[in-house]
């Protein structure tokens, strides 16, 4: 690939190092993550499964919960193969143009995980504080528009942020990512160019995604919190906080893991560079990972599936 000046201009593929400062147990850490993956991805699948064949799960808060086991199970499979052949297999390289749609693929699943939560936050407000126009407003014309809705939203949001990099940035320091996927920011720091405008396209997107996400869900619980606790009797109370436990446990591990990650690799300038890898590393593999196991355990009528499947008997 061409240089000048000591720079690299327009390189045809970067090489990607894992996680910097633990190369030497990169092949151990592959473990825990190749692990967290299988579980992720059969958890997910089985979620998959058992909503699309009971007829009696084909209702608002399942369908988004199918949508997000499908967002991760795409999530993950964007991220760990390519991550086990660095940690592995020593595969380190990847083209420009296969990095820039790993990165468009991960930023945009990541973002249609947090519609999918959006989503399901204001299904349990209707639900709850307004039950009556529940089946009238979650339509299945509107389930659909949301799907699409939050799919648009976050493919078109983080397009821009490509055309910036390929168009605008031309000379790279380096072609060695301290990273072990193709994260937006890890590449933008190895060009000469300004980057000031890359950066601000990403602050503005992360806030106009998690940022107006948190919001409306935060808004979503703090007024069903106050319809609920309003209910006369102690069961009815504790029947509606129940069916939205699931839904505040992967709430609270998604947006604390996403700001860690965030604010950590842009100002964490004092933390050493594996923690920041790490996190997010983290961010992206826990969440598909815990997920399904989160609903398994706390939401009922999938237990019951599950086991009914696992073990061939219904349950009782």
């Amino acid at each position: 690939m061409p240089t000048f000046n000591g720079s690299v201009f327009m390189p045809s593929a970067f090489i990607l190092i894992g996680i910097p400062g633990l190369e030497s147990v990169q092949c151990w850490i592959g473990i825990p993550f190749s692990a967290m993956y299988l579980i992720g991805v059969i958890g997910n699948s089985l979620i998959l499964v058992i909503i699309k064949h009971e007829n009696s799960l084909h209702i608002p808060m399942y369908i988004f919960l199918a949508m997000l086991a499908a967002t991760d199970i795409a999530l993950n499979t964007c991220i760990l193969p390519k991550m086990l052949g660095i940690f592995w297999f020593h595969l380190p390289e990847i083209s420009f143009d296969a990095c820039l749609l790993q990165m468009w693929l991960i930023h945009s699943f990541q973002a249609i995980e947090s519609g999918i939560l959006l989503a399901m936050a204001l299904d349990r407000y209707v639900a709850i504080c307004i039950p009556l126009r529940h089946a009238t407003i979650f339509s299945q014309q509107f389930l659909t528009h949301i799907g699409l809705g939050v799919t648009l939203r976050a493919a078109i949001l983080i397009i821009p942020s490509l055309g910036l990099i390929k168009c605008c940035l031309k000379h790279y320091r380096t072609t060695v990512v301290s990273h072990s996927y193709c994260e937006h920011m890890a590449i933008v720091k190895l060009a000469i160019e300004d980057i000031r405008v890359n950066k601000i396209y990403g602050l503005f997107v992360a806030f106009a995604i998690l940022g107006f996400d948190i919001i409306f869900i935060t808004l979503s619980y703090v007024q069903i919190f106050i319809t609920v606790f309003q209910l006369p009797q102690k069961e009815a109370r504790f029947k509606a906080f129940n069916t939205c436990i699931a839904h505040i446990c992967v709430f609270l591990q998604f947006y604390l893991l996403a700001f860690f990650s965030f604010f950590t690799h842009r100002f964490g300038s004092h933390i050493p560079p594996y923690v920041h890898i790490l996190l997010s590393n983290l961010y992206l593999l826990v969440p598909p990972f815990l997920n399904p196991i989160v609903y398994g355990v706390k939401t009922k009528q999938i237990r019951d599936h599950v086991l009914k499947v696992l073990f061939f008997k219904k349950v009782t």
